[in-house]
């Protein structure tokens, strides 16, 4: 097959880097890659089909010995008839129909045996949700309080106070009221 040593790999690489150049080479390794990628995949479904082709021929091959070694076997020593059945043998157990039997109770009376104690359920609690399970009562999450919010500015002109790292809030002023241009124009 291909069989490449290590000063032919070096020429080819020196070769591949001043043709492809040194941008577009990783593109070329992968693209070759996956070449030889896929001829791999096909070289192997290939030989695993010859290999299975192969298989099955021995099978058959195996078969065929198996069944004239069978053959043979059966000619040398043929099989010998077998005894007739003997009269009809009956079983008493298979005769017998079934008897019922009270089971006894078993009661404390009885001497040298105690009759058994149920045993008491166990009472149901229910499970605790899992954030209860992680953090013990005594740790509770404790969530910040909310940052107070800026005061919108009074009609009287009053400035908001400014919060840390916030640059002060413009008041409001209103506009006169708009005049149309066809008026404006006069």
């Amino acid at each position: 097959m291909l069989d490449f040593n290590a000063p032919e790999f070096v020429v080819v690489a020196i070769v591949a880097l001043l043709v492809i150049g040194p941008k577009d080479l990783p593109k070329a390794m992968r693209f070759v890659g996956k070449w030889f990628g896929k001829a791999r995949a096909v070289t192997r479904q290939f030989r695993s089909g010859f290999d299975a082709m192969v298989r099955e021929a021995e099978l058959a091959e195996l078969e065929k010995q198996w069944a004239e070694e069978n053959a043979r076997i059966m000619s040398e020593h043929p099989p010998a008839a077998l005894p007739a059945p003997a009269a009809e043998v009956h079983h008493l157990a298979e005769d017998a129909p079934p008897v019922m039997v009270e089971q006894p109770a078993i009661t404390g009376e009885t001497p040298g045996v105690s009759a058994p104690k149920p045993k008491p359920k166990p009472k149901r609690t229910r499970k605790a949700p899992a954030a209860a399970v992680e953090a013990p009562a005594a740790e509770k999450i404790v969530k910040p309080a909310p940052k107070p919010r800026a005061r919108k500015a009074s009609a009287a002109g009053a400035t908001a106070p400014v919060e840390a790292g916030k640059p002060a809030a413009k008041p409001r002023t209103r506009k006169p009221d708009a005049v149309p241009p066809a008026e404006a124009a006069e």
